[in-house]
């Protein structure tokens, strides 16, 4: 590892201009845990107009003391870095922001101010300690592990013995810590899950204390914490603390529902150990946030959809209902749009019935019309998860490996009224008929006649079809259009013969 020449230019420049400069928080942790840093933060004692004058293009738009220094570097981490005034920080009324900050004095003051042991660290750098702008660590005797360290390493609250020990503590007493910024509540879990690492005795149980704070968070902050616990290596070891630590009841109370929820014969353990388990097979897949979320919340609507009990219960329409919780829950954590939609629609299709010999290529067709050929790489990711979550041995069997072969093999055949040889333009001008809902309608059939038999996809075809279709009353046109739109699918027809199966009707 190194310190970057860009970093090292800006430290230098203070020192030179009378000022001090340490390299602060999370870059110090990763580079005493050999990790590559993801961002770089400097603090110093000028203060912001003196770090403007000595940088002077720079950007400062806030009232925290940090100014935005621009580098010019190829590299987007260190093409703007921030750069700090030592700082004290007031009260926190609101349990998110200070009500009053003063820059301090020392070093040791700003780290005062720090959320974890671990993150109260702080390393000097002095002009001229670079050689051709870059100091490689293993030369930089503040960042060895040998009797100099403590010469330019800045560790007051002993974060250092703490990454050795793996812990994650707070700074001081945890409480106050906790009411100064409630959202650390969900960066211990974070933390732990980021960096392996246990959290202490006396922070986790003012975790517990004070999950209640939560409630004072932005939605946004919460969404985003939660997002990057959901991206960790130990996604649902992070899931499982939320839990234990009396948070999940604040972030998405509706996942609580499955705790307790039996589920029938087909699973071995019950929805919230299912739902987690799903969620570490697309962790360990190293599947999108969308996937990972979409395997963790899959099953949402089981809870509320379930009946009977022991291992003849069923949960029929869960998928259905589970789609509008999962959007709702979604919302209300601010996800994007388009991250909210694609979960929602995995949901909403991940169950679905396929069995070698009785799916036609129509049936097939059909599906992908249905669930949308964009979506059937990850609806297949969150189907393996689902099947390893519930204690399978197999992500893929021999029928899902069928049905990648069918898809493969129907893909190109015509699914969408826009895929189809005419359309209404060409209906109006070579049948001369008005534009409106019949227009529509016997599009609709014609999807339909084509998704049965794609080489009915030719114009000549269609348009025969269509002349006859348009010499239709207009009441038997629309009994065969929703016939057509509402042909069985094939993957439901299963679906339901399974769970007739279960409710022993005919």
């Amino acid at each position: 590892m190194e310190i970057p020449s860009e970093i090292l230019t800006i430290a230098e420049k203070l020192s030179d201009s009378g000022y001090k400069a340490y390299l602060v928080g999370g870059c110090v942790r990763d580079l005493l845990l050999n990790k590559k840093p993801k961002d770089w933060d400097i603090a110093t004692d000028a203060v912001p107009e003196d770090i403007l004058r000595i940088f002077p293009n720079s950007i400062y738009e806030n009232s925290f003391g940090t100014v935005a220094v621009k580098t010019n570097s190829s590299d987007e981490v260190l093409k703007i870095v921030e750069v700090t005034t030592f700082r004290l920080e007031g009260r926190y009324s609101d349990k998110r922001h200070p009500d009053e900050i003063k820059f301090a004095k020392s070093i040791e003051e700003d780290l005062a101010r720090r959320d974890f042991t671990v993150n109260a660290l702080a390393v000097r750098i002095k002009s001229g300690q670079s050689r051709n702008g870059i100091i490689p660590i293993r030369d930089y005797p503040c960042l060895r592990r040998q009797a100099g360290l403590e010469k330019c390493l800045v560790d007051p609250y002993k974060g250092r013995k703490d990454l050795e020990s793996k812990v994650i503590r707070a700074v001081g007493d945890p409480t106050e810590r906790f009411n100064e910024d409630a959202l650390r509540l969900m960066r211990a879990v974070r933390f732990a899950c980021e960096l392996n690492f246990s959290i202490e005795e006396n922070t986790e149980m003012s975790i517990k204390d004070n999950a209640g704070l939560l409630v004072c968070i932005a939605r946004e902050r919460v969404r985003d914490e939660f997002a990057r616990i959901l991206l960790s290596e130990r996604a649902m070891f992070g899931v499982q603390l939320l839990e234990d630590f009396g948070l999940m009841r604040f972030i998405m109370p509706e996942l609580e529902k499955g705790i307790n929820c039996g589920q029938n014969k087909h699973h071995i353990y019950n929805v919230w150990e299912h739902s987690l388990r799903s969620l570490d097979y697309a962790t360990k897949q190293n599947y999108s946030l969308e996937i990972r979320l979409a395997a963790l919340l899959h099953d949402l609507g089981k809870p509320d959809t379930k009946r009977g009990e022991g291992p003849d219960s069923t949960f029929y329409g869960h998928e259905i209902v589970g789609a509008e919780m999962a959007q709702r829950v979604l919302g209300k954590l601010k996800f994007p749009k388009e991250i909210v939609e694609k979960v929602t629609h995995l949901v909403r299709y991940h169950l679905f019935y396929y069995n070698v010999g009785d799916v036609t290529e129509a049936g097939v067709r059909r599906f992908l019309r249905r669930v949308g050929p964009e979506y059937v790489d990850d609806l297949i990711k969150v189907r393996e998860a689902d099947r390893i979550g519930s204690g399978v041995p197999k992500a893929v069997p021999y029928k899902l490996r069928h049905l990648l072969f069918m898809i493969d093999k129907v893909k190109k055949d015509p699914i969408s009224p826009k895929m189809l040889k005419i359309n209404g333009d060409v209906l109006i001008s070579k049948l001369g008929l008005e534009p409106g809902p019949i227009i529509g309608a016997i599009l609709d059939i014609l999807l339909d006649d084509v998704l049965e038999d794609p080489a009915k996809n030719k114009e000549e075809i269609l348009l025969k079809r269509a002349e006859d279709l348009s010499s239709m009353s207009y009441q038997d046109l629309f009994v065969l259009r929703q016939k057509a739109k509402s042909a069985k699918e094939e993957f439901e027809a299963g679906i339901e013969k399974e769970m007739k199966k279960k409710h022993w009707v005919k």
